[in-house]
């Protein structure tokens, strides 16, 4: 009877004064934020995983308050990137971020998956990033590392071979610098891998020479409300002699050049 009588009362305050009510309501512990990409390639860490095809992509993440959050990425594949007949890549995200004075510190990891492609081919990595920003300009440092596993190992017909495992190393530094007065945002990135040179067991490889460098060169504008535009050159230092031994797997199939090589990549992305 009592919880009914607060009910009412309760309803009758809110209906006799909504836009008190609406002005003090305490924000959303949660926050849910996205977007959908349209891209010329999908390169990660330089390297084609659509055999220098375009690409649809998504992603959603959930954060609490607290810092902490869970999302998801998801594209398309096509070639090098299939891993053994997958066509899109389905990634699971979760981690912890925090502000400490100017210092933003970012951990967590994330499980790349492969929905029908062969098994052995799923990799998990783990991640710890900091940023700070310093007027227009913000610098962001990381490390991902994926611990010893089978999807990482070189593959061959031997049962020694077949079961080995190998972890991977992958080091960052990006830039991003709003330009002032203009919807524009210069960004670049350098990254160096560093893992067990060759294929693993689905042809492909996070280190694919044992050890490179990628980097990256580009501007976002703002072109309409959550609209934003992106043009970036890309390269590695991957040659034809480094990958020699790993073709024809690291070749295009649409014109035989590397999946590696130089590329001016364009993008719009939709935010949410």
């Amino acid at each position: 009877m009592r919880f009914s009588t607060l009910l009412v009362g309760g309803i009758a305050l809110a209906a006799a004064t909504p836009a008190f009510a609406q002005d003090t309501a305490p924000p959303s512990p949660i926050t849910i934020t996205g977007s959908v990409t349209a891209i010329t390639d999908y390169r990660l860490r330089g390297v084609s995983q659509t055999d220098k095809h375009a690409a649809i992509q998504g992603s959603v993440t959930v954060a609490h308050e607290s810092g902490i959050y869970v999302g998801t990425f998801g594209s398309n594949l096509a070639g090098w990137g299939t891993f053994g007949g997958a066509n899109v890549e389905l990634d699971a995200i979760a981690g912890y971020k925090h502000t400490f004075g100017t210092a933003t510190v970012d951990v967590g990891g994330t499980w790349y998956t492969y929905p029908g492609g062969f098994s052995e081919s799923d990799v998990v990595e783990l991640f710890g990033r900091v940023s700070g920003t310093h007027g227009p300009a913000t610098l962001t440092g990381g490390v991902y590392y994926a611990p010893k596993q089978t999807s990482l190992g070189n593959f061959s017909n031997t049962s020694y071979s077949r079961g080995q495992k190998q972890d991977n190393l992958y080091l960052t530094g990006d830039s991003a610098i709003a330009i002032p007065g203009l919807p524009v945002t210069a960004k670049g990135h350098i990254g160096y891998s560093h893992g067990n040179p060759g294929l693993g067991p689905n042809g492909t490889s996070m280190s694919p020479t044992g050890e490179y460098w990628d980097w990256l060169l580009g501007f976002d504008v703002a072109a309409y409300k959550n609209l934003t535009f992106n043009v970036s050159y890309i390269d590695t230092d991957i040659g034809k002699k480094e990958s020699f031994y790993i073709a024809p797997n690291f070749r295009s199939t649409k014109d035989g050049s590397l999946i590696s090589s130089a590329t001016v990549l364009f993008s719009l992305s939709a935010g949410f």
